[in-house]
């Protein structure tokens, strides 16, 4: 990065599934490209990736818990306005339905609702849950509200199927975001 070039701003949120794992990946490759990362973390995405490692690899403290008092600034709000670019990734099903109606009960989702900035979610999920028509009209909708939909894709899934539903490759994703 060229002296004087202000960084890009990327705000993370990462939900429960099991390719929580590679939002590491994508905090890295955010990073390695120049960006300014923060990252939020639903309950269930600390049952795959702590905290103490998102806010390692972006340098920067993780919101897990919307009314957590040390976050003084209501944290989704200064999240929402500080971003550049808002990621989910991975996006279970129950986060797209979760975003495709509103909903607001934690970091992550809040942090959505309240944003301008362009909003990329990456969904991750077995190949029944994405092809499943609740699940179906909720990306619909998501992209009905100007949302970039970053896969899935098919390949070898977490159950030891092979289908659609996989995480797109981090890499790509990173390169997406940044384009």
């Amino acid at each position: 990065m060229k002296r004087g070039t202000v960084k890009r701003r990327v705000f993370l949120g990462v939900t429960g599934s099991i390719a929580a794992y590679k939002a590491c990946l994508i905090v890295r490759g955010l990073i390695k490209a120049g960006c300014e990362v923060r990252c939020a973390a639903t309950q269930n995405a600390l049952k795959f990736v702590s905290p103490l490692t998102l806010a390692a690899l972006s340098r920067a403290p993780v919101v897990t818990d919307l009314m957590d008092p040390a976050h003084w600034d209501m944290a989704h709000l200064s999240l929402a306005s500080w971003a550049e670019r808002v990621l989910v990734a991975p996006a279970t099903a129950d986060s797209l339905a979760r975003l495709a109606v509103g909903r607001a009960a934690g970091p992550v989702d809040a942090t959505v609702l309240s944003t301008k900035a362009p909003v990329f979610i990456a969904p991750a999920m077995d190949t029944e849950m994405w092809e499943h028509p609740a699940t179906a009209a909720n990306a619909k909708r998501l992209a009905s509200y100007g949302y970039t939909m970053l896969g899935p894709v098919s390949g070898p899934l977490a159950s030891g199927r092979v289908g659609m539903g996989r995480l797109m490759d981090p890499e790509e994703i990173v390169r997406r975001v940044l384009a």
